[in-house]
């Protein structure tokens, strides 16, 4: 149906993709995977009409196909869901799923009603019910995710590319992203499915095509592989060890959130955490763990907080007040990575070295100047294995693992002892998540304490030594990683255990 012959494209002096062949199939599900940087979204832009080849051509039924833009492309089928966020902020949601194609009046005017009403079918069909007046800046990124989705399943299209859709999608909505499509594949469409999450690719996918440094590695029937064998054929060695082993957790407290009501009629929340522990939160999408994280750090105003933080010197108690704002958290030694790195996170246009420099300064005086900082970034850069090892190169164009390292390299260079941290390797490769992994385990073992949100349950299972599960703003229980399944984890997310439960810290009891 499709076809890729010899794909060259080059940026600057960077070849990206080495002649790349690539074919699909009408009525199939093909996995695109590899590592970050492997070339697997500039080969998708290509096919989408963002990018065009320096050389070699594409065919579309037999044809020819020259593209000028994605909406070239899809006029011409193609359907793309990007991993990058392509909506408008301030466009509303029904604006934004028909951006280029609105539906019209008699007179020419775009037909709001019709595009609201349309709007609201297709979100349906994600699991959303909100209003489709509402605007793209004031949904949370899960929320944006799905609309991206709904935007891409709406087209009158052939072939869907969907480029990491259920990076920031949690497990009910990922089952049901699932079920769109396989109808789209019994429909006789072509998927291509790009993603780093191997069950994902062994549970939908019929074919999965391997890159690797922009190059074609290998085309496989699914049902041929193991995931070790996905896995090597990815990062080109063997995995061992994915996740780190658990380490000992000590038992003196590094943060005590001894009461906090995120607004006045919400649960109140308790837990501690301690030294050389990494604390785990699992939840539904929507049910309150972000902004319970949000809130302890300064970032959300809550209606009540009575949280300490002890110092890892001296031991001694430091009372922490979120309603002043994250920068006493920051310069109490609590630091915060938020799940959206581009925008919340990274300074997209700086080097490598001044984004993690910038760490260096946190918590200091205006106009001090730490003397060792271009030796501390130099350490950073060679422990977190960032990139090719320049320093001066600009974090925008880094793939998104070595992104996340060096956000995560900032704040392991500002001296922060506790870190809340929002979804660790969100489109990250197989590869890194291994090396983040391992980065994070090493900060508590050397005295840190980090608090883990994530969606995906098999990182929670495997990287924290505690699980807190989260339903309707209330932790309704508690597991240590060892002992924790998914389906534990669910049920409880799903609110199949009730809120009389105690939750246990390794202190001591708090009933909720």
């Amino acid at each position: 149906m499709l076809r890729a012959q010899k794909i060259i494209k080059t940026f600057g002096n960077t070849t990206v993709l080495h002649g790349i062949d690539f074919s699909l199939e009408k009525g199939s599900i093909h996995a695109l995977t590899g590592e970050n940087g492997a070339g697997k979204s500039t080969l998708m832009k290509i096919i989408a009409g963002v990018h065009k080849p320096d050389s070699g051509s594409l065919e579309l039924n037999g044809e020819r196909l020259v593209l000028s833009s994605p909406l070239d492309a899809l006029h011409k089928g193609i359907s793309t869901v990007f991993q990058e966020f392509t909506l408008i902020p301030n466009l509303s949601v029904a604006e934004n799923i028909f951006l280029g194609r609105e539906p019209r009046t008699r007179m020419g005017a775009m037909d709001y009603a019709t595009a609201e009403k349309k709007a609201t079918e297709i979100l349906s069909r994600v699991g959303l019910n909100f209003d489709p007046k509402t605007l793209v800046k004031n949904l949370t990124v899960a929320q944006q995710q799905a609309v991206e989705i709904a935007k891409g399943i709406s087209a009158d299209a052939d072939i869907f590319i969907f480029d990491e859709p259920t990076a920031a999608l949690n497990a009910a909505d990922v089952e049901r992203l699932q079920q769109l499509i396989y109808e789209l594949r019994d429909a006789g469409k072509a998927i291509i499915y790009i993603s780093h999450r191997l069950r994902e690719i062994f549970e939908m996918c019929d074919t999965v095509t391997v890159m690797k440094d922009g190059r074609h590695v290998a085309t496989r029937p699914t049902a041929s592989l193991t995931e070790h064998e996905l896995v090597a054929l990815m990062v080109g060695r063997d995995l061992v060890d994915f996740f780190p082993p658990r380490g000992e957790v000590a038992k003196n407290v590094a943060l005590d959130v001894r009461a906090l009501k995120v607004e006045a009629h919400s649960p109140d929340v308790r837990f501690s955490l301690n030294r050389g522990e990494i604390l785990g939160v699992a939840g539904l999408e929507g049910q309150g763990q972000r902004e319970i994280a949000r809130a302890i750090v300064g970032l959300k105003a809550a209606a009540h907080s009575d949280i300490v933080k002890m110092s890892p010197s001296t031991g001694a108690t430091i009372r922490l007040d979120p309603t002043n704002g994250i920068e006493p958290m920051i310069q109490a030694g609590l630091g915060f990575i938020p799940e959206d790195r581009k925008s919340e996170g990274l300074f997209l246009n700086l080097s490598i070295a001044d984004n993690i420099a910038l760490g260096t300064q946190i918590g200091r005086p205006l106009g001090s100047i730490l003397t060792n900082a271009k030796s501390v970034v130099a350490g950073l850069m060679r422990d977190m294995n960032i990139g090719k090892g320049d320093s001066r190169v600009i974090v925008k164009s880094l793939s998104g693992g070595n992104q996340q390292k060096a956000l995560i390299g900032r704040w392991l260079a500002s001296g922060v002892d506790v870190i809340v941290l929002e979804e660790p390797t969100r489109g990250v490769d197989v590869g890194a998540k291994a090396e983040i992994y391992r980065l994070l385990r090493e900060f508590v073992e050397q005295g840190g304490a980090l608090l883990v949100l994530s969606r995906e349950l098999l990182e929670l299972i495997g990287l924290c030594d505690r699980i807190l599960v989260i339903h309707e703003g209330r932790i309704v229980t508690q597991m240590s990683g060892s002992e924790a399944t998914e389906e534990r984890i669910l049920h409880a997310a799903i609110g199949t255990q009730h809120s009389d439960v105690h939750v246990a810290s390794h202190t001591g009891v708090h009933a909720l």
